[in-house]
């Protein structure tokens, strides 16, 4: 099984549980490119297909077809989109492309005019209807094809939960509801039976995404459905509540810090999901954030984020911001480096805007240099791994759950993840002088260093005992 996030290409291991005997069965070679919202798009188009007989192959050259999920929100993202396809195309030669990129399917076509088919994102059965138009599958009812969790492209022990596609906002900077609609929210008794399978299935943490996480529900006018015997209702808080009674790591990515935000820290600060909020704030400028056309930007964030901090101490915040946005002054830059420093917003992510191809900002006088896009990225970067250090060097000494993702026995160590940390976009936990411990395990760790993005320890059992 092929897959990438950004620019990496991997091998998944994880999918190793496809080991029925299938010598019949057509294989299907498979990249993923994007956001995890894709990685959960590619997730259940697998989980389909390998419900229709098909395998999967870990490579190009034991792939039937090839199946090519793409990025194109940004113009790089495009590049790199076009560049996958022409690899698969290289390698395999028989390629179906789908994602974001497909709703530009002249471009695909003129750029590699022998892919077999081009389908838009989030168009599973369009997907499916060209996996069987251009391979056949052969079904066999006597294999148990598909686990009850489905199939998955992240380590058995996390999952990625999607909860609505779309977008109602319309910032211009975006293109995301021109492919991919206004929001449209699942039904919660879907998404809370889904997570009940996940955590059946032995995942411990579920990343809760969407375009904005906030707003879910607002779509279906707060729709109640049937949860178990229950009526409950659609409600971005009502989902937090009951995810919080199901015994698993609960994290909220993408969420508009909205007033009703407000009501879910309480359940943070008892331990029901994790201190923890991905909130795209993009800007701290009021003018830049008015030409952003952002969302809440009316609201005063730094109060905000204090009274949460009070309610929830242990609480982290993620964003990602953009420099060198069309009108952005060197005041406006300033003022974002001093917001992120008053805010302490513990893991920041940095982009140099990019002129992205039928965004509104486009047309949005005072446009910045490339060379005071890259200065002002560096600068930025170098503010959040100061804030970064200053934040861990404060867990120094505390015994915290880890999530461990990763054992390197030749090195005596483990790698996972704390309550903070999100997997790929955040820091890590070192864990030395690890022994008896598996990938999934939930280990107690005693923090004794950190650094600028991680945080370093041992088992709560050898410190103790080191200390005794």
């Amino acid at each position: 099984m092929l897959s990438s996030q950004g620019t990496d290409h991997c091998f998944l291991p994880q999918l190793a549980y496809s080991d029925a005997p299938m010598t019949q069965a057509p294989k299907i070679g498979l990249v993923s490119l994007g956001c995890p919202k894709a990685l959960v798009d590619s997730e259940r188009i697998m989980t389909t297909l390998r419900s229709q007989g098909y395998a999967f192959s870990r490579d190009y050259e034991g792939a039937d077809i090839v199946l090519v999920n793409t990025c194109g929100f940004l113009d790089s993202a495009k590049k790199e989109s076009l560049e996958a396809i022409g690899e698969a195309v290289g390698a395999n030669g028989r390629v179906i492309v789908t994602g974001c990129l497909g709703v530009e399917e002249q471009l695909i076509r003129e750029t590699h005019p022998s892919v077999l088919a081009v389908t838009g994102p989030h168009q599973y059965e369009e997907v499916v209807t060209a996996v069987n138009r251009h391979l056949p599958p052969v079904p066999n009812k006597f294999v148990d094809l598909v686990p009850e969790a489905g199939l998955k492209l992240t380590p058995r022990h996390y999952a990625y939960m999607k909860i609505s596609e779309g977008c109602n906002n319309r910032c211009t900077f975006c293109i995301i509801p021109q492919i991919r609609g206004d929001l449209a929210s699942r039904p919660i008794a879907s998404v809370l039976y889904e997570a009940e399978r996940l955590v059946a299935s032995g995942v411990k943490e579920i990343m809760v995404i969407s375009q904005d996480t906030s707003a879910y529900g607002i779509d279906l006018k707060y729709q109640t459905s049937k949860f178990r015997g229950r009526d409950v209702e659609a409600r971005f808080q009502t989902l937090a509540e009951e995810l919080g009674q199901m015994d698993v790591w609960t994290r909220l990515h993408y969420v508009y810090p909205y007033p009703h935000v407000d009501n879910v820290i309480p359940l943070m600060a008892e331990g029901k999901i994790l201190p923890y909020l991905d909130i795209p704030f993009q800007h701290a400028s009021p003018q830049v954030l008015k030409a952003m056309r952002r969302p809440a930007n009316q609201v005063k964030t730094l109060d905000r984020i204090k009274a949460w901090r009070a309610i929830a101490p242990d609480l982290a915040i993620r964003s990602n911001f953009i420099v060198g946005f069309p009108g952005e002054t060197e005041e406006d830059f300033e003022f974002l480096l001093d917001w992120l420093e008053e805010a302490e917003i513990d893991r920041i992510g940095c982009f140099e805007y990019e002129p992205v191809t039928g965004a509104p900002a486009n047309d949005i006088e005072g446009i910045v240099p490339d060379e005071v896009k890259r200065d002002r990225y560096e600068r930025l970067m170098e503010v959040a791994q100061d804030i970064s250090a200053h934040v861990l060097s404060k867990k120094v000494g505390r015994t915290i759950d880890v999530l461990v993702d990763d054992v390197q026995p030749e090195m005596g160590r483990a790698v996972g993840r704390s309550q903070w940390d999100a997997p790929e976009i955040d820091g890590t936990v070192i864990i030395h002088e690890a022994t008896g411990i598996k990938p999934g395990d939930m280990v107690s760790v005693t923090v004794t260093d950190s650094d600028e993005y991680d945080l370093f320890g041992v088992p709560e059992a050898l410190a103790a005992k080191a200390s005794a």
